[in-house]
């Protein structure tokens, strides 16, 4: 399972250009994402970028949850500050791992030689830590709230 999913984040920080271009026209478009059809397309991917370079640290860090606490905090400030509303925040970032995995689905050798046990780990792995990061979200932002 780390191997596969070595594999899988290496092959998305090389091609993060791509799969952020790809998620900041989703989410500049999405009825449900409106805070962000007026963000420019570059600062959408700035965002996304930053989340597909940090998440290799995320997933193989000593401290895990000090890398995802420190990263979703900071992404939830910085949201706030923009004006994004929580419930668009936290659905952006749905959004994000749809893309990595579709990314993945996309790009065959991921897939094949993939044994069931190996493809679940790794999807419960990543689905953890976009969980911690929706909760760290919340949290932040009713922190910001009152």
């Amino acid at each position: 399972m780390q191997a596969f999913l070595g594999k899988l984040i290496d092959t998305t920080r090389h091609h993060s250009d791509q799969v952020s271009r790809e998620w900041a026209r989703a989410v500049r478009s999405n009825p449900r994402t409106p805070s962000y059809h007026s963000l420019s397309e570059d600062e959408c991917v700035r965002h996304a970028m930053s989340f597909y370079k940090n998440l290799r640290q995320m997933l193989f860090s000593e401290r895990p949850y000090n890398e995802i606490g420190e990263y979703f905090t900071t992404y939830a400030g910085e949201r706030h500050k923009e004006g994004i509303p929580l419930h668009e925040a936290v659905y952006a970032l749905i959004m994000m791992r749809r893309h990595l995995w579709l990314f993945a689905d996309f790009q065959g050798p991921f897939l094949a030689g993939l044994d069931k046990n190996q493809a679940v780990g790794a999807i419960n792995t990543t689905i953890r830590i976009f969980d911690h990061g929706i909760y760290l979200i919340i949290k932040t932002y009713g922190q910001l709230k009152g």
